[in-house]
């Protein structure tokens, strides 16, 4: 196959997990603005070279970027209101209620109520007002036209979606089931206004973070994204382009996503995600999954490949059971898909997440493809000195984290951990237990693993209180968010980070 960039991963660093949404300010979730600048200056100021974001696709019920409306998009929440307040888009009382939502956590509730009329009332004065473009981020009709493959049916979705009261788009009348029938209904014209607010939205989104992106690349810092494997049934992607997934009519998959019980479930894990037609994904040269990765590629250094088992293998449901227990493996795209990506994509840097029910089949085809896998510390204290997780048995060609976003922060763990998983803990690191999130961090550090990533609630020293999600749970997730205070403390740590950069070469 075609070579992938060879072994990306050459030098020893570091880098934080921190979601946007989950940044310090008073716009009642975090946004692209002033506190992401100043995080960026807390990496730099602590050594830190990479940080390390979820998906940023709008998200729709349950709130989680890893089910979004769409693989393309950028999640409007996250736009700063501060250069539409400066470019009079904005005035000061119309954000006053924003500034009266908990700055500890995300209250998607209320902001769903309240950002989307504000981010209405931008959108309808820049068009009153006839303008054509924003200061630093270039001429709208310029975005427009460069991002439309995505754009339009992205733009359409959402607004036929609201038009629609919310309901999934297989419930939608007959003629806006396909995005074909949807531009000569109708509905076409009655929804231009809210096809081209959402448009809006998305050009102040992407100005927002190519701007950030720039600042974070001059100094020194990259950044790592994630894509998940699988898209939302209820998405532009799956309602634009139904010729991509295993469906025999609009709406209805045949078959869905999901994993095969395990000792950690009897019933296994229903998704509910359609799956895709890989075969005809391939006939068209994969040509959909690049440009996705192609428009992901303009946010980020780094993609996280999430559910990389997946291409390699993956549980085949039927849609019509009720959880994963009757299913069968299926067989993915594997290299074929690999060389089309890199050969249109020839500098793509990949994470692989090889987490989950992983044998030698698919550690072999990560290792040929060259890509670094996931070492977590948090599995490593089992029992036995074999365990895959413990650092010893660590590879260089890897990024170790002490806990991903799907764990209890290292506090939580440790506390909650049976007595023989706390006893081989404070035996193998010779430590009290008193502080385990530090004990964790300065594993990673000293890992030989090339690239360690801290969780942010780590560096924090929090409990389970700041846990970002508990898998399983459809509700009550995604909202910690670090408040000032917290993040005051973190930038007084930074010297003894750099003093820990020094000490294990990841300076």
């Amino acid at each position: 196959m075609t070579s992938p960039p060879p072994s990306w991963l050459q030098g020893r660093a570091t880098g934080v997990l921190l979601h946007p949404t989950s940044l310090p300010g008073h716009q009642g979730i975090g946004v692209l603005g002033e506190e992401a600048r100043q995080f960026l200056d807390f990496l730099r100021e602590g050594g830190l070279r990479y940080w390390q974001v979820l998906p940023l696709g709008p998200t729709g019920f349950g709130d989680s970027p890893y089910s979004t409306f769409s693989a393309f998009a950028g999640n409007p929440y996250l736009i700063d209101e501060r250069p539409l307040l400066e470019n009079g888009l904005l005035r000061t009382e119309d954000c006053r209620l924003l500034r009266e939502l908990p700055p500890e956590r995300v209250d998607f509730g209320s902001l769903y109520h309240l950002k989307w009329p504000l981010l209405r009332l931008a959108h309808k004065r820049f068009q009153e007002e006839n303008r054509t473009y924003l200061p630093n981020y270039g001429l709208f009709s310029e975005f427009q036209e460069r991002e439309r493959d995505w754009l339009e049916p992205f733009c359409a979705f959402m607004a036929l979606k609201e038009r629609f009261g919310g309901r999934f788009w297989g419930e939608w009348p007959a003629e806006c089931r396909t995005l074909a029938k949807a531009k000569s209904s109708s509905f076409w014209d009655e929804t231009q206004q809210a096809r081209a607010a959402h448009a809006f939205f998305q050009y102040m989104f992407f100005g927002q973070w190519s701007q950030l992106r720039a600042e974070a690349n001059a100094a020194g810092i990259s950044l790592i994204g994630d894509a998940p494997i699988f898209v939302a049934l209820d998405s532009a992607d799956v309602w634009a382009s139904p010729e991509w997934f295993e469906m025999s009519k609009p709406g209805a998959p045949d078959f869905v996503a999901g994993v095969p019980p395990d000792d950690f479930s009897a019933t296994g894990q229903l998704w509910g995600n359609p799956l895709y037609d890989w075969n005809a994904l391939k006939k068209d040269g994969y040509r959909w999954w690049i440009e996705r990765l192609r428009t992901n590629f303009r946010l980020f250094d780094v993609i996280r490949l999430d559910h990389f088992r997946g291409f390699y293998d993956y549980w085949r449901i039927p849609a019509e059971e009720e959880d994963a227990r009757k299913g069968d493996w299926a067989d993915g795209p594997r290299h074929a898909f690999f060389e089309a990506v890199f050969r249109e994509l020839p500098e793509a840097l990949f994470i692989a997440e090889d987490l989950g029910m992983i044998d030698d089949r698919v550690r072999g085809f990560r290792e040929e493809l060259g890509l670094p896998g996931m070492e977590i510390l948090q599995f490593a204290f089992s029992g036995m000195p074999d365990n895959l997780y413990l650092p010893h048995h660590h590879k260089k060609n890897a990024v170790v984290y002490p806990g991903t976003h799907d764990n209890d922060t290292s506090r939580g763990w440790y506390e909650s951990a049976s007595e023989e998983s706390k006893d081989q803990f404070r035996r193998y690191f010779r430590v009290d237990g008193g502080d385990p999130a530090w004990d964790l961090v300065r594993a990673s550090y000293a890992s030989v693993s090339r690239l360690a990533v801290l969780p942010m609630q780590d560096l924090l020293d929090l409990g389970p209180e700041a846990r970002m999600n508990r898998p399983g749970e459809a509700q009550g997730n995604w909202q910690w968010r670090m408040t000032g205070e917290q993040f005051d403390r973190a930038r007084a740590a930074t010297g003894y980070l750099r003093e820990l950069a020094d000490l294990f070469n990841r300076s």
